[in-house]
């Protein structure tokens, strides 16, 4: 389901600065995530693409520049309010980070123990919940992180993202270290949670299947500022060199034709 062009966004980012004492990792950074799209952010190793996520989940401080959430600056809201904006957001890690000492059940139970006010009993049924809704077996909710494979890790820590039903999902690397089978059925999860849940979603990938099955635009990253931003035919269209080889190169068979 494509975005249409006239949809507001849902999260911008303004001459965005980021960096570690004294080398400069995204310098001046602009785009914007629309409302109700899945978003890829590609760009060359060390290009910026983590920590441009992690900077608009607001788990790395900016130098410089704006986060705009819902048409308001982030940085001017008091702590009240960025703690309610931040349950607004899910997070899934490349790893999954999942708690190894909890069981799944616990580990998806943790966002609501730690933010809502609601009974154990309650708690444990809409983490049950969440299981179903990401696809994994129902057993699963009693086994701990080393008991699971890694295309049910993914799972469990998105589960876990979906706790607080978040509006905006953040996902880094989703289906690193996932054969492409169960890479393809991640993406088609995503898609459907998108689509039943109205999810807004930024994807850091470098995976092409995801981008031509996932996502509805495209952010592309160079040396820490925007290189391009628009479609996969749009992308594959670009003269850039590093565009051209990224798009056309002999892993990109499958988005040819």
């Amino acid at each position: 389901m494509a975005v249409a062009p006239n949809t507001a966004p849902a999260m911008s980012v303004q001459d965005l600065v980021v960096g570690f004492d004294s080398k400069v990792i995204i310098n001046g950074l602009s785009f914007e995530l629309l409302q109700g799209e899945i978003l890829g952010l590609i760009g060359p190793s060390g290009s910026g693409k983590s920590v441009t996520m992690r900077a608009m989940a607001d788990l790395l401080p900016h130098r410089g520049g704006d986060i705009i959430v819902g048409g308001q600056k982030y940085a001017e809201l008091n702590s009240r309010e960025r703690v309610q904006v931040r349950r607004d957001w899910g997070l899934l890690f490349q790893q999954g980070a999942l708690f190894s000492s909890l069981t799944v059940l616990e580990n998806i139970e943790f966002p609501m123990r730690e933010h809502l006010d609601m009974s154990s009993g309650l708690r444990r049924e809409i983490a049950r919940m969440k299981i179903d809704l990401v696809g994994l077996p129902a057993e699963a909710a009693l086994s701990y992180p080393a008991q699971l494979s890694g295309g049910m890790i993914k799972r469990a820590a998105l589960a876990r993202a979906l706790a607080l039903d978040p509006h905006i999902l953040f996902l880094d690397e989703p289906t690193a270290g996932l054969d492409p089978i169960g890479a393809g059925k991640f993406d088609e999860l995503i898609r459907t949670l998108r689509d039943t849940l109205g999810l807004t979603v930024l994807m850091v990938t470098h995976d092409l299947d995801s981008l031509e099955t996932a996502c509805d635009r495209i952010v592309a990253l160079s040396d820490g500022k925007l290189l391009m931003a628009g479609t996969l035919a749009e992308m594959r269209a670009a003269s850039h060199p590093w565009l051209r080889d990224y798009f056309h190169g002999p892993r990109a068979h499958n988005l040819e034709g």
